[in-house]
């Protein structure tokens, strides 16, 4: 590359395989980062291995078996054509890679394969629209650990939260109003499901729940102009464990927009740069389960935005402005 430039996309992870024991594997190490699990050593590690990573991997594997595809993962097939698509559009601005913060491929062997093709300068892209400690914060410590043991470090940039960026609500506004146009029916309620996290996070200044109620609200502002009758909610999913975790919860909103008289609903998850588990499973099978058992009728679960136009669209426009000096 003629400037030395490169640009890590990076994401959650994802198990390699959808059988319990790739599940294991990738479960261990996503719960013993203490970012994503605050408690204790002494008190989670006997709960983690003699509980969860005994009873987890065999019901979560079911539930990759039901989305995963001939490409693999979704969330990693669709995070490999994100990257695939910012690269068309960087062209030889940039050299785009993609990394997962657990499991494959790591953060720190795309870090070297980016420096091995030339680049000293290095964007760092998480893609979670949303701020958490649990996320961005655990894919900056990743960065900081691997180049503790590299001699010629290069200079490193870390993309900011988007979650009120122009740019981000504008796509997701287009692309969801472009789904629901194409749905076989007019949905009443657009309920936006966001990835849950303890509550107490809030207290220790973790700015994540502020945040994406800022983006449903300004998403519900913009919608606004294109569907006014259309009625927006928010809610939390993937709650884990007996503590209290963000409120609503999506599966009790799904249960009581249904009991409620509410007939039509879509639900979308801004929260995610990419289709997964949790959008694919929890929502489009659990969710409308749950759904239809409490007597709603017709549900659809959007998309991502993925590697879309749209989404496509809003990612060269946040990544070229963070590149600002570099090119």
């Amino acid at each position: 590359m003629e400037r030395g430039i490169g640009v890590l996309l990076t994401n959650l992870g994802t198990p390699d395989a959808p059988t319990p024991r790739a599940v294991r594997r990738y479960l261990a190490e996503f719960l013993t980062d203490k970012r994503v699990v605050e408690l204790p050593t002494l008190f989670w590690r006997p709960v983690l291995h003699g509980i969860v990573l005994r009873t987890r991997p065999n019901k979560s594997a079911k539930a990759y078996q039901q989305v995963w595809t001939n490409a693999g993962s979704p969330l990693a097939a669709i995070t490999a054509a994100q990257a695939n698509l910012l690269q068309e559009r960087l062209g030889e601005t940039a050299r785009v890679r993609w990394a997962m913060r657990y499991g494959n491929p790591g953060i720190a062997r795309e870090l070297d394969q980016l420096q091995s093709e030339g680049c000293d300068r290095i964007l760092i892209a998480p893609l979670y629209p949303q701020y958490s400690a649990a996320t961005t914060a655990s894919v900056i410590d990743a960065v900081a650990a691997a180049l503790q043991s590299t001699r010629c470090q290069p200079a490193i940039r870390t993309l900011p939260p988007y979650f009120d960026d122009p740019a981000y609500i504008y796509a997701l506004c287009a692309d969801f109003c472009r789904q629901m146009a194409e749905l076989p029916f007019v949905p009443q309620v657009l309920l936006l499901s966001f990835h849950g996290m303890p509550e107490r996070t809030v207290g220790l200044g973790d700015p994540y729940r502020s945040q994406c109620v800022e983006t449903a609200r300004r998403l519900r502002e913009m919608v606004a102009r294109t569907l006014p009758a259309l009625r927006i909610e928010i809610s939390f999913q993937s709650r884990f464990g007996p503590a209290k975790w963000l409120q609503p919860y999506t599966d009790d909103v799904l249960g009581s927009l249904a009991r409620g008289g509410e007939r039509r609903l879509v639900v979308a998850a801004p929260g995610f740069a990419a289709d997964c588990l949790e959008t694919r499973e929890e929502l489009a099978i659990r969710g409308h389960e749950q759904f239809s058992a409490a007597g709603g009728e017709q549900f659809a679960v959007l998309d991502c935005l993925n590697d879309g136009e749209a989404g496509g669209e809003m990612l060269e426009t946040i990544i070229r402005r963070e590149l600002s000096g570099w090119i």
